[in-house]
């Protein structure tokens, strides 16, 4: 026995890195919405990136630790309290046996995860421990009793936009000889309440496109869809393997995590660049998360197992 949930939060879920070896079966890759925050989170705690986890989504849970836990919230800033008193984000701690964690809203980004000492166990169904179904009040999550002296990540470890407006690197979509100019590019959008995991939905002046119908084809996370009402959707991680909208651009790996920290009301922008960009952005931010992760190897504080 490890963690109780007393309240489930707005959208808390069980994930890993998902599932990227079954959509040929037709499901979704799920997993972490935010890769880099799910591993630098374990990290913390001293788990492998992959490691199960519970992700958050604008409202975190309240749990109850039925054993000594090691823990930490990464990712966006989430409030957290225990007995009263905050904690630091992205700082890690113990929960005792009895102790009741409280994590609240953000006020920046959208999903946070909370990690523990071990991982949280649960049956692998194809490869992956993620849930679809999101944890419900009384569920009981299995993980190791452990405790953690407190260590944490200074903020330039984990980025975020300076400001209300975010840029996402895009290589040209297969359709986009499909629209009427090149509006999409010299314009922002907002990003709508209905985002989800599945895709991001936004606001904006509609864009032209000839008529016609597409056979569905591929698509996959970061596929950038305009829908008969001329409106783009960036796929997520819950996105679909298949589709016949159009697809005007494709968001780059390496801006990949944005999406799940894309906040309703925040704007965003695309720029086009070239498949060797790309290529190098991707390196760039692989080398990025590999140094901190590194760091931390190095630094390590292991938790102590019970």
């Amino acid at each position: 026995m490890s963690l109780r949930i007393c309240q489930p939060g707005l959208q808390s879920l069980l994930v890993d890195h998902g599932r990227p070896h079954c959509r040929h079966l037709g499901l979704p890759l799920g997993g972490a919405a935010d890769r880099s925050a799910l591993a630098l989170g374990n990290a913390l705690v001293g788990n492998e990136p992959d490691a199960a986890a519970i992700e958050m989504t604008l409202l975190g849970p309240t749990v109850e630790a039925l054993q000594p836990t090691a823990c930490v919230v990464f990712g966006a800033p989430f409030q957290a309290s225990v007995r009263g008193q905050l904690l630091a984000p992205g700082t890690t701690f113990t929960l005792e046996a009895g102790d009741v964690l409280h994590v609240g809203g953000t006020n920046r980004g959208v999903r946070g995860y909370l990690c523990v000492a071990g991982g949280f166990d649960a049956p692998d169904v194809l490869g992956s421990r993620s849930s679809l179904q999101p944890l419900l009040a009384n569920d009981v999550l299995i993980c190791r009793a452990s405790r953690i002296d407190p260590r944490g990540l200074p903020e330039q470890a984990y980025q975020w936009a300076s400001d209300n407006e975010r840029v996402l690197r895009v290589l040209e979509g297969p359709q986009q000889d499909w629209f009427a100019d090149t509006a999409f590019f010299n314009q922002s959008y907002e990003v709508l309440p209905a985002s989800n995991r599945m895709g991001v939905r936004l606001k904006g002046p509609p864009l032209l496109r000839r008529p016609g119908e597409l056979i569905s084809e591929a698509v996959a996370p970061g596929a950038i869809q305009v829908t008969n009402d001329g409106l783009p959707v960036i796929l997520g991680v819950d996105g679909q393997t298949i589709g016949g909208y159009p697809k005007i651009a494709h968001v780059i790996r390496a801006d990949l995590d944005q999406l799940a920290q894309l906040r309703p009301g925040e704007r965003v922008q695309f720029v086009v660049v070239s498949l060797d960009q790309a290529e190098q952005a991707a390196r760039q931010r692989n080398d990025f998360l590999a140094g901190w992760l590194a760091r931390l190897r190095v630094a390590e504080r292991p938790p102590v197992f019970i």
